[in-house]
């Protein structure tokens, strides 16, 4: 990377705008249980791992809690090993679902917008 363009922060000090983080933190997160069930603290520890930056719990609790309620995820209290409990979250059917929706709608959005950015729109616009 050149000294104009440093590329995206690392996990250890991620500054991307705040914005872009609100606008796509639900989406990541939902990508996060992809692999299989998980807590809340781990998937902020996977997104920040990936260069996210630090997602706070009070930001992403309630959103999982919404897309509980949408049936994308469901829930479920285990036993800590000498601990408190913790709440996991699983995708559900449709919440696999919403998520390819959302990688195949978010790779073209993506490619649309790095093409526009390089000047390479095949669209002209005409007055």
């Amino acid at each position: 990377m050149t000294a104009s363009h440093p590329g995206p922060p690392t996990s250890e000090g991620a500054d991307w705008p705040s914005d872009w983080l609100r606008a796509t933190l639900g989406f990541l997160s939902l990508h996060a249980l992809s692999a299989g069930p998980s807590y809340g603290y781990a998937i902020i520890s996977e997104l920040e791992r990936h260069g996210f930056g630090t997602i706070k719990g009070g930001t992403l609790y309630p959103l999982l809690t919404r897309y509980e309620a949408a049936g994308l995820v469901t829930t479920e209290w285990r036993a800590g090993d000498g601990g408190p409990g913790r709440k996991y979250f699983a995708l559900t059917d449709r919440g696999r679902t919403e998520v390819k929706r959302l990688s195949a709608d978010w790779l073209r959005f993506t490619e649309l917008s790095k093409r526009y950015l390089d000047g390479q729109d095949t669209k002209e616009t005409t007055t």
